[in-house]
Formats: C-alpha cells, sequence, structure tokens
C-alpha cells in the first residue's frame, strides 16, 4: 500500500468513527420534548458528518476497495444515515425522513451490499439482521405491502442461515423477532382492498360537506399539533417497539402522501445469482439530499406523536408533562391510552365476548350472554359533585405481572395536564372509570372518548383481539374492516365491488354527518374548537359510527358495556336515536347482506 493510499484509508477510518461518535449522541436522544434538547441542531450535525463521509468514499472508492473497504462496510455507512432519518421521523412525524430512510434501505437491499459476506463474519451477519428488520419497520409503516413480503422472506432465510453456520451462538432472540413480524404481517393483511389508514384527501374529503367545514367557525379554535401514543398488553401483536394498537393509530393521525414516490411499486429481485436487476424508485442513486422533499408539498404537516413502548407511569407522565409544557398556544394534545384496568392482562381478557344467538321470532337480534365482570366499575355522576378519592379509586395498568400501586395509571394522573386542551381516547376494559375526568379539569375541559367495556362479536370464537388488537382502537381508525370483522365476515367474503360500494356508503354518510355537526347550534364547544381539523373531525365521525353500529347490534340489556362514551355529549342530531345516522347504519348492514344481525327500528 503506497502512503497516499495509506493516508486515505487512515482519513476513511477517521471519518467513520467521528460520524459514529456523533450518531451516538444524537440515537440516544430523547424522542420528545426536542424544542429543548435542540434535536435539529444535533441532526444536522450528525448529517454533515455522514454527508463528508459519504462523499469521500465515493471519490476515493478504488482507493478504499484496494486498502480493504468491503462492500458491507459501505452498506453499513448507508444503513446507519437511514437509520438516522428514521430516528428524525419518529421525532418530528414529518414524513420527508421516512421516505429518505427508505430510499437508503432500499438502495442497500438492491445493491446487495451485505450479500456475499463470508459466512465465519457473525459480526457482520448481526449488521445485516439489523438492517432487515429496521428496513421492515420503515416498509410498515409507509405501507410498503410489496416490500414487506419480499424482506420477510428474506429475513427468515437469513436467521435460518445464521442458526446453520454459527450452531454455537443462540439465534433465538432473532427467531422471535421472525414470529413477530410474520403475525403482525397476518393481522395487517386481513383485509387487503382497503383504503389507507392515513388520512387522503381523495378519499376522506368529501365535495359535498367540504363548503361547510370550510365556512364552520368556532368561537374558539385550537390547533392539533402534538399526540402520545401507547399500548400496554401481555401479549400483544407487535413488531420491534410498535404494537399494533399504537401502529394503527400512527398511520391514522398522518397525511398519505401522493407524490409520485410512492406511485410507485419497485420490483425486488430474490434472484441470488447476482444478475442485474432493474429497480424503480430512488434506488437506482443513493443521493443524500437534505433539502428534497419526496412527499406532497400542498399537504400540511403531520401532527408530532411520541410513540411510546410499553413505559412506566412515570416515564409516560414525564412525556405527557414535557410536551404540555412545550404546547405552542391554542393548540391541543391527543392522547390515546390503550391498557387493561386488571393486572397482567392481555387484551383477549379485556372483555370476556361470547357468541351471539338470534331471537327467531323475528331474526333480527343478535344477542350474547357474557360472563360478569369479577368487579363493576363504578358509575360517575357526571352532574353531581364527586369526591377526590373517586380520581385514585379505578386505573389502566401499565407493568409487568403482579400488582403495586407504581404500575397503575389514575384518572388523577391526568388532571394537572388539563390545564391545557387535551383530547383523551381510553381504550381499556376499565375506560368509564375516566368518566370522573369530566368537570374536575384544571383549566380545559377535555374532550374524552372512552372505549366499551367489552367487545362485540358475532362468532366471539373466530376473532381473538389478542391477535387482531381492540376493537374500538380497529372502528377509529379503520372503521369498515372493524364493521367486517364484528358481523363476521372475512376479506373473502365481500368482493371489491360490494365493498367498494359500502365505503361509499360510509363515506356519503360521514359528510352528511358533518353537515350536521357544522350546522349544529347546540355543538360542545370542546368538539367546535376541534371540528376545523381534518384527523380529529374524522375521529368524531368514527367515534358516532361506532356507537351507532354498537348499540344496534349488542344486547339491549348490556348496552352500558359495550357502548363507548364521550364527554361532553355530542349532540342528540348525530346519536344513534338520530334516523339520519341509524339509515347509515341500516344501508350498509342491508348492502353487505347482515341486516339481521342487527336490531334496527326502521325498517
Amino acid at each position: 500500500m503506497s502512503q497516499n493510499d495509506a493516508v486515505v484509508s487512515q482519513t476513511f477510518r477517521a471519518l467513520v468513527e467521528s460520524a459514529d461518535r456523533k450518531f451516538a449522541r444524537v440515537r440516544d436522544l430523547p424522542l420528545y420534548g426536542y424544542r429543548s434538547h435542540n434535536h435539529h441542531h444535533h441532526f444536522h450535525k450528525v448529517f454533515k458528518a455522514y454527508m463528508r463521509l459519504w462523499k469521500y468514499q465515493q471519490e476515493n472508492r478504488v482507493k478504499l476497495v484496494e486498502s480493504g473497504l468491503n462492500r458491507w462496510e459501505i452498506g453499513e455507512i448507508a444503513s446507519r444515515i437511514g437509520q438516522l432519518y428514521f430516528n428524525q421521523y419518529m421525532r418530528t412525524s414529518e414524513a420527508r425522513f421516512i421516505v429518505e430512510a427508505y430510499v437508503f434501505y432500499e438502495a442497500i437491499l438492491s445493491r446487495r451490499y451485505f450479500e456475499g459476506v463470508k459466512v465465519k463474519e457473525l459480526g457482520v451477519r448481526f449488521k445485516e439482521l439489523r438492517f432487515y428488520a429496521r428496513f421492515l419497520l420503515v416498509s410498515l409503516i409507509l405501507s410498503r405491502t410489496e416490500m414487506v413480503k419480499v424482506l420477510v422472506d428474506r429475513f427468515r432465510e437469513l436467521v435460518e442461515d445464521c442458526k446453520a453456520n454459527f450452531q454455537e451462538t443462540n439465534f433465538k432472540e432473532w427467531k422471535l423477532v421472525v414470529n413477530e413480524i410474520l403475525r403482525f404481517t397476518k393481522v395487517d393483511a386481513a383485509f387487503t382492498n382497503v383504503r389507507p389508514l392515513r388520512y387522503c384527501p381523495t378519499f376522506d374529503t368529501q365535495s359535498t360537506s367540504l363548503q361547510y367545514v370550510a365556512r364552520f367557525h368556532a368561537k374558539k379554535v385550537v390547533k392539533f399539533k402534538d399526540a402520545v401514543l401507547t399500548s400496554y398488553y401481555r401479549n400483544e401483536v407487535k413488531f420491534a417497539e410498535l404494537t399494533l394498537d399504537t401502529y394503527r393509530m400512527l398511520q391514522c393521525l398522518e397525511w398519505e402522501p401522493s407524490g409520485s414516490f410512492f406511485q410507485k411499486h419497485p420490483v425486488v429481485s430474490t434472484d441470488h445469482s447476482g444478475a442485474s436487476t432493474d429497480h424503480s424508485g430512488a434506488s437506482g442513486a443513493i443521493d443524500i439530499n437534505f433539502a428534497v422533499d419526496m412527499t406532497d408539498p400542498t399537504l400540511p404537516p403531520n401532527p408530532r406523536k411520541a410513540v411510546l413502548y410499553r413505559p412506566s407511569v412515570t416515564h409516560l407522565v414525564a412525556v405527557i408533562a414535557t410536551i404540555c409544557e412545550e404546547l405552542p398556544p391554542e393548540s391541543i394534545v391527543l392522547i390515546y391510552l390503550s391498557a387493561s384496568g386488571k393486572a397482567g392482562h392481555s387484551n383477549a381478557a379485556q372483555m370476556e365476548s361470547s357468541e351471539g344467538s338470534r331471537k327467531s321470532s323475528n331474526n333480527k337480534v343478535l344477542s350474547r350472554v357474557s360472563q360478569k365482570q369479577n368487579s363493576s366499575t363504578p358509575e360517575y355522576h357526571i352532574n353531581g359533585k364527586k369526591e377526590s378519592s373517586d380520581l385514585y379509586e379505578n386505573y389502566l395498568w401499565l407493568g409487568p405481572r403482579g400488582n403495586g400501586g407504581p404500575n397503575n395509571l389514575y384518572p388523577g394522573d391526568i388532571i394537572p395536564f388539563t390545564r391545557r386542551p387535551l383530547f383523551l381516547i381510553i381504550d381499556s376494559d376499565n375506560s368509564h372509570a375516566f368518566k370522573v375526568l369530566h368537570g374536575s379539569e384544571r383549566g380545559e375541559t377535555a374532550a374524552l372518548f372512552l372505549s366499551p367495556l367489552r367487545p362485540a362479536f358475532k362468532n366471539s370464537s373466530t376473532v381473538d383481539t389478542t391477535h387482531n388488537g381492540s376493537q374500538f382502537t380497529y372502528f377509529l381508525t379503520a372503521p369498515l374492516p372493524a364493521f367486517c370483522q364484528m358481523v363476521g365476515l372475512s376479506a373473502s367474503d365481500a368482493d371489491t365491488d360490494a365493498y367498494n360500494g359500502a365505503q361509499n356508503i360510509l363515506s356519503s354518510s360521514f359528510s352528511e354527518w358533518e353537515i350536521i355537526l357544522c350546522k349544529s347550534t347546540n355543538l360542545d364547544i370542546v368538539w367546535a374548537q376541534v371540528l376545523s381539523d381534518p384527523f380529529l373531525r374524522r375521529l368524531i365521525l368514527r367515534f358516532i359510527f361506532c356507537r351507532c353500529v354498537l348499540s344496534f347490534f349488542c344486547p339491549l340489556e348490556d348496552s352500558d358495556e359495550y357502548l363507548p362514551v364521550c364527554l361532553p355529549h355530542l349532540p342528540n342530531s348525530v346519536s344513534p336515536k338520530s334516523e339520519v345516522v341509524e339509515s347509515c347504519i341500516h344501508r350498509l348492514a342491508n348492502h353487505l347482506g347482515v341486516a339481521d344481525c342487527f336490531h334496527f327500528s326502521i325498517t
């Protein structure tokens, strides 16, 4: 090796070490409260370091290869850059960052940077395994279904190959990761022809109601800027640190990009012969360009989301406190909590659901006899005076097995944050305990969506909430698939035309309800102040749908346990007793041939 080549190699290694040190500092920063930690400054510094490193290896590739640079080392640099972009997406929820992460990961795959590695290089194999796991997570969030299928197959093959060639090494944890992604994708693929979970102006904006929404003016308007999302159940479906429930809610609170990147469907070759393959999209070149925005520039920014995986109560409270402290004026925080009200329960045990039976007299009523809960949730009198002890009597359980106060999240723990506008969604078998928050706020009346205490299914034996996620969350994020799941319709039971027709019925009904809400003279200011926000308005419409569906589906004698609650109350014009609302469910049920599952008051 010449002296010049040695200098080039030494410079490269120094750049790698410098970039890795900066990367470690950014990686260890918390994913929330970025204003106080000046995340953007740190991100630009580490990004600049990797840009310098990448440019240097491109300009000196020949000399570096001659001095011993391996292809997997180039892949590792690109993988770090992809990880950097993904971490920044998790902090800011800006779509361009996760798109850039996808670009780098897809290029690594298409260029086969990790392929051809010597079998003995265990450390490199671990890097390759981590690359596949990270690329899978990015592809899941971006709903790149075909890519996910390819990655799952390759990931599974890689784990098996590692087990065969490194028999002295335990790959049990990686086998569990494979099982996680298989379980996750099986649930996610239940309905392949559904519309995106993200807010898509093409589907979610109705021309008939658009003018009413545009003209709607409340005395006070708050902007939806931040959200805290977490779920905590034993054995819940998850991949990495993203549970199925938080994944659905995360997607529900983002815009569906309509840029050219998302209209391409790259074909990834599964050929391992080394033959060249044509790859569409941006993978033809890894181009570090921070200024490139590959998303739709006409869309507003996504609200920031702090996604917490199995947080302790103190961690959750700390995150909420930080976000509320940094919340801009006239803004609202959405807090989504999905957890059991019993220690150590899975969400299958959230509520015991049992099979329904039709009443032979009219062949319309589907009822269900369920085992009662061991302890019933006390009813709180909304207009009455509440004792302070009510705020600390019932709770959500955020912890592993066992019992202990430190794992209990009480309604009273939320009270300090009601000094700021809150939109609180509680999905639990103990959700109604949080009714006590209404009227106990310290400054701003909170908007409350409280789930039913039990799920409702026509055939409970075919639906396991452990493997399918929460029913209430499913209604809020994918209402039509949730409806189909409830009445026992699978993807194979409804053809594309029938399903699209059902979706059109739902869309037109939502549009009608939007107009009703906009024209209502008794809409509480808590709902009026968020009605202009497309994400929160859509959640309100889906809550109305969920409540009405369940009210006509569930047995009348146990309706309190099977119905969600919203506080303050929405107008009666959008209640289940409204003929306009009931007629939507009636049309939908008739269209899908499941009207006999409901007890309608109209015929």
